[in-house]
């Protein structure tokens, strides 16, 4: 099944697309050869797709465990009401070890994920830096035991 991203987008683009989810490193020239057009042409497809905001950047994957970081957890917050909202989220953008952090619908208001490097690294992180943030009103914990997909979407 193909997904209609953008309209400005077309089949070379997404074919593109593809190729870069599979390996964001794959050279320019590689995707070129197998798209069957010049080298060129991905170069102005790719300005393209970054002047529209579609490609944002590229990221380093780390492995986090290989890192001595072994406990990845998400954290539910309630927030104790909106006006806490900026405060909230200003303060928890401080923890470095909150690598993703999202604004929810249903129970919760704000949703983390955390990376640190022990059960009691954890212990620390909540009881002494997320739980003392003024705004939160209490939080639920949810540890990973383990990570079986970690994909972007097929397009």
């Amino acid at each position: 099944m193909s997904i209609v991203v953008n309209s400005q987008l077309d089949d070379l683009d997404l074919q593109i697309l593809d190729i870069l989810i599979k390996d964001s490193r794959t050279p320019y020239l590689e995707i070129a050869r197998i798209c069957h057009v010049s080298g060129g042409t991905i170069h102005v497809r790719m300005k393209k797709m970054e002047d529209i905001g579609m490609i944002k950047g590229t990221k380093l994957m780390l492995d986090m465990p290989k890192l001595g970081y072994d406990v990845c957890c998400f954290v539910g917050v309630f927030v104790d009401k909106n006006s806490s909202f900026s405060n909230v989220m200003d303060e928890m953008s401080k923890i470095k070890e909150i690598v993703e952090l999202h604004y929810t619908t249903g129970q919760y208001s704000v949703f983390a994920k955390v990376v640190c490097k022990s059960i009691s690294d954890l212990q620390d992180i909540l009881m002494h830096r997320i739980n003392t943030i003024i705004g939160i009103q209490s939080t639920d914990t949810f540890i990973s035991l383990s990570q079986p997909i970690d994909r972007n979407i097929k397009l």
